[in-house]
């Protein structure tokens, strides 16, 4: 899997690579996986693009960056029910299948960043809320989401652009710097 200079990789080290700098990051408790599954605890492996960010905005500013930003509201939430018709989508809690509430007690998802994976289509049962969020502690893994300390996400954030995507792979690669193409 080749990826950019601009990409975000994230390892099965825990390690994020983004823009030259590197970061401590948190993964799923089962590592690295590449058939992701509902409640495996697996952060699934592939190239991704970050859609959307929610944040608290009454626990901090406005993230910047150039990605669509949403402050979340009291009754937030994301379906992470398969038999669920609108499973690995944000709903209007109260809710009447599971569900994650987004606006929780702690600061995890303060910032919540979501990115593709099951998302077009979304396939019942192959995960769901796979976010970047902020990371509880160093070395504490996550249900199979992505998390960083909150200063290193919102670096990540101001410095995203169009053509970044997400990379997650097992495996620690080396960014392949991509030389634009002459016309002739």
């Amino acid at each position: 899997m080749n990826a950019a200079c601009n990409d975000l990789v994230v390892d099965a080290r825990g390690v994020a690579r983004f823009r030259g700098r590197r970061f401590s990051c948190s993964i799923g408790r089962s590592g690295i996986v590449k058939a992701k599954t509902e409640g495996d605890g697996g952060t699934p492996t592939g190239s991704f693009h970050l859609e959307q960010i929610y944040y608290r905005a009454d626990r901090g500013l406005r993230p910047k960056s150039l990605l669509p930003t949403t402050a979340i509201r009291t009754n937030d939430g994301w379906s992470d029910d398969p038999s669920d018709r609108d499973y690995n989508y944000r709903v209007s809690l109260p809710y009447a299948y599971r569900h994650e509430t987004l606006r929780r007690g702690d600061w995890l998802y303060d910032i919540v960043v979501v990115f593709d994976a099951n998302r077009a289509p979304v396939v019942p049962g192959a995960g769901s809320a796979l976010f970047l969020h902020l990371r509880r502690n160093v070395g504490v893994p996550t249900e199979g989401c992505i998390a960083f300390a909150r200063p290193d996400l919102e670096w990540i954030l101001e410095n995203w652009t169009l053509k970044s995507r997400l990379v997650v792979n097992p495996q620690p690669t080396a960014c392949v710097r991509r030389t634009p193409q002459i016309q002739s």
